[in-house]
């Protein structure tokens, strides 16, 4: 955790810099601490425990900009660290773009706590914590004579930053986190080793689903046994909330002012036009208390506000940092995403589902890519053949083609089940006409 102290230190560090050469300065005292306890079917495989703590600072030296850290908090060695960190900046090339956000936008405080942080979390016993992992493992072990392996994972952490710039900028957030994990894997027909895994997680302990985790990666590995491919052709594609996120990353990527300013990305010059159907509605809703990826302001210290990102599939923001709106010469809005909600439909997977003809319903992407300037992506996926509404054999070794913008222009419909727990609530998808090769 952050001391009173060490924001002391900070404050100081920060005059420092000011009197000794720069013209402006940010600067962000960080500590984090996590753990892991690993078991191989029941029993303890590995035990991980980490902390860090540390100073990082970015320096405006006579129209120069250098970032340097450490994590060596003596105030004689933090003297000599900006020194030479002032003296290297002077070496660098002019970037005129390089400032610090306009101080009317910086988060000025007075809003309710956000609740992202257990104060129950030193207190947890680790006795406790590999109880939770062995009894995930227990759910799976001895329930089927193909089982190989079972894997279980308990970690949680907490993290903690203070912030600081020169034009009147203050702020510090904490926050932790909890999860439980399983993989399990079987023995196959021939040389076939399925696994499958699930895990849960939250920002509060008590939140934690600490039951289940096993038997559902079980289940899940059990309804693979007997995959191959199918014939290639179009089918309607189903993707459940596990890997929803997975369709939506290389879009959140594409709208980030360094692909912008790069030219690097298929949504340049895409702004308040339609690029995906009607259901495609998409909102950053940063303010949500007890939600995971909730904050008030971004890594600039920039204040934070509801967002929308699609609009009835037009397109409505970029992100766009101080940095790159200098680059581009248009106004920033905020660095990054928080909390991304995707409007949900009516039906669960299993609704949605039933409602398809002839399918491939996604449970896993392995491997492939996406070309950010184009949109051209070719991914390999394992799932199940949908026919008549009924998931009828077991898919994997296929590959799904196609392009971002095609593919988002053809969204038909978006399930009612978001994983609550994440900072991306993106329920199952349903698109329609998506290319498949197999057989």
């Amino acid at each position: 955790m952050i001391t009173d102290n060490n924001k002391k230190l900070a404050q100081w560090a920060m005059d420092y810099a000011l009197k000794n050469g720069c013209q402006a300065a940010k600067l962000v005292l960080y500590s984090n601490s996590n753990a892991s306890f690993e078991l191989r079917d029941a029993k303890m495989d590995r035990l991980q425990q980490a902390s860090e703590s540390g100073l990082s600072i970015s320096l405006y030296v006579d129209g120069r900009y250098g970032s340097y850290s450490t994590n060596r908090l003596d105030k004689k060695e933090l003297e000599t660290f900006i020194k030479n960190g002032i003296e290297s900046t002077r070496y660098l090339a002019v970037d005129e773009a390089r400032v610090l956000p306009d101080a009317s936008r910086y988060y000025k405080g007075g809003k309710p706590d956000l609740q992202l942080f257990d104060r129950r979390f030193e207190t947890i016993n680790p006795d406790d914590k590999v109880a939770i992992a062995r009894a995930a493992a227990e759910e799976v072990l001895g329930k089927d004579s193909r089982i190989i392996s079972v894997g279980t994972s308990y970690g949680d952490g907490e993290s903690s930053s203070y912030r600081l710039t020169s034009n009147g900028f203050e702020g510090e957030s904490k926050s932790t986190w909890f999860s439980l994990s399983a993989d399990v894997a079987l023995r196959g027909e021939g040389e076939a080793r399925p696994s499958s895994y699930w895990y849960e997680s939250a920002l509060f302990y008590d939140k934690l689903v600490k039951s289940g985790v096993g038997t559902k990666a079980l289940e899940r590995v059990l309804r693979k046994l007997g995959q191959k491919k199918v014939a290639s052709g179009k089918y309607t594609m189903v993707v459940d909330p596990m890997n929803a996120s997975n369709l939506l990353s290389p879009v959140l990527s594409a709208l980030y002012g360094s692909a912008l300013q790069q030219k690097n990305s298929f949504l340049l010059d895409k702004l308040n036009v339609k690029v995906g159907a009607g259901l495609l509605n998409l909102m950053d809703e940063p303010h949500l208390i007890g939600a995971s990826g909730a904050r008030y302001f971004d890594s600039e210290g920039v204040a934070t506000e509801r967002r929308s990102i699609f609009e009835e599939g037009v397109l409505k923001t970029y992100f766009i940092d101080t940095y790159n709106s200098k680059k581009m010469g248009v106004e920033p809005t905020v660095n990054s995403p928080s909390l991304l909600v995707l409007k949900p439909g009516s039906k669960d997977l299993n609704g949605l589902v039933a409602d398809v003809q002839k399918g491939i319903l996604v449970t896993g992407f392995n491997g492939g890519n996406c070309n950010s300037s184009s949109g051209d992506f070719s991914y390999g996926i394992e799932g199940f053949l949908i026919e008549n509404g009924k998931l009828t054999q077991p898919v994997s070794e296929m590959n799904v083609t196609g392009n971002m913008i095609t593919l988002w222009a053809s969204l038909s419909a978006v399930g009612n089940d978001p994983r609550m727990s994440s900072s991306w609530r993106i329920p199952s998808l349903v698109f329609e006409g998506v290319d498949f090769s197999g057989l």
